[in-house]
């Protein structure tokens, strides 16, 4: 698949949330502007909002009707909050006051846009606007770098003059300004597209408490989901059994078995482009005890039935994303690794050696990438570097750019 500039550069669904500050005056232009970018837009109004810009020239600019309930006996089910939690593809907050900053820093949800900011997966953009001092203050700074580090995007603020007559930063950046960053943070190379990845291991029940699994840590693959986000892709990540945190703007589905992991991605199926990264169980036992197994001093046997293969049935289905397969072996890797690309019919496969101090519960690995027409040794690094160069290369790949085979370390 491949995204001009112009179908890059394009906002969707957004949600905007305005705060009680003076710079609310600006809002019908900024839902002007995102209208005129291609955005559909929705607005939320806070209690304090309302004394500084009315819900019917908003309604009149977005022709959509405002909102600023919590439980809107209106809305679907009234639960008004849920509906706009999942339509938003982005969620902008201008202006951003300190107290609305504080509350989303400690995540308050007493009020219709709190509730939304806490409920939705929709990116979340930030336009403060306050008082210079106001916003130097180290209360401010602090719960500002909170949401930072949370994923939240930066819009400003500007520094100029203010409605107080002082002068310094905390004004709001103008509407144009605000449209316009968040296009260019919104165009990267995989903008408008989506991916399916999958992480970690999958358990296999054997009864109640023990199961057949692996070491796999699951930090390879949520790698993945984070490069392909920041590369501008919407990203489901299908995770197995791991003890990592869910990255910022990723929706993430939980699943144990193989079979749980097959259906979980096929339901977030069609999609641009797939990496299976999980490990797999390749075998499940036939038949799981619904008690805890007795031991007995006697020779026990299980008989296993083979698990589906997952990356094989993804890049089989039509429409056919384009689809990345990992291979970790303990040998003769180039050669496991081209067989599984013939036979699975990938796109691309990377290949990592595992064993006892290699590939799994690490936070470095190495790969090498295999196609039908050429090789590239990505080298040893962090796994977050290693999975930035596989998703350059999957642009690469995607884009159908001419292509000569490189080695890169």
């Amino acid at each position: 698949m491949t995204h001009s500039t112009s179908e890059s550069a394009r906002l969707r669904r957004v949600l905007l949330g305005i705060t009680g500050g003076i710079a609310a005056y600006k809002t019908p232009e900024l839902v002007r502007r995102l209208r005129e970018r291609g955005a559909e837009v929705r607005v939320v109004l806070t209690r304090s909002a309302a004394a500084f810009v009315t819900p019917l020239s908003l309604q009149a600019v977005s022709g959509q009707r405002v909102r600023d309930s919590l439980l809107d006996v209106e809305a679907e089910a009234g639960m008004g909050h849920i509906e706009l939690a999942r339509w938003a593809d982005e969620l902008l907050i201008a202006p951003a006051t300190a107290d609305v900053l504080a509350r989303l820093a400690q995540g308050h949800a007493d009020d219709l846009l709190t509730t939304l900011a806490l409920a939705t997966r929709a990116r979340l953009w930030l336009a403060p606007a306050m008082n210079q001092v106001m916003w130097n203050h180290p209360a401010v700074q602090a719960n500002w770098q909170i949401l930072l580090q949370r994923g939240a995007r930066a819009l400003g603020p500007d520094t100029g003059d203010q409605a107080c007559g002082e002068q310094g930063p905390g004004r709001m950046l103008e509407p144009d300004a605000i449209v316009e960053t968040m296009l260019a943070e919104s165009s990267g190379a995989l903008a408008g597209s989506r991916f399916v990845v999958t992480a970690g291991p999958t358990f296999e029940p054997l009864d109640p408490v023990r199961y057949i699994g692996n070491r796999s840590s699951g930090r390879m693959g949520f790698a993945v989901a984070e490069a392909l986000r920041d590369a501008g892709a919407r990203v489901v990540l299908v995770a197995g059994p791991v003890q990592l945190a869910t990255p910022a703007r990723i929706e993430r589905i939980d699943v144990r078995t193989a079979i749980e992991m097959r259906d979980a991605v096929f339901a977030a199926l069609p999609a641009d482009g797939f990496v299976g990264v999980a490990a797999v169980a390749d075998y499940r036992p036939e038949s799981a005890s619904s008690d805890k197994i007795k031991r007995d001093d006697q020779p026990m046997t299980v008989r296993l039935v083979p698990n589906p293969d997952i990356v094989r049935e993804v890049a089989a289905t039509r429409p056919r994303p384009f689809t990345v397969g990992f291979a970790a072996e303990t040998g003769q890797l180039a050669e496991h690794a081209r067989s599984k690309l013939e036979t699975k019919d990938l796109d691309l496969i990377a290949a990592n050696r595992v064993g006892e101090t290699l590939g799994f519960d690490r936070d470095d690995n190495a790969l090498t990438v295999h196609a039908r027409d050429g090789e590239w040794d990505l080298g040893h690094h962090s796994k977050s570097e290693l999975a930035r160069r596989l998703v350059a290369l999957v642009i690469e790949r995607i884009s159908a750019a001419p292509l000569t085979p490189k080695r890169t370390t």
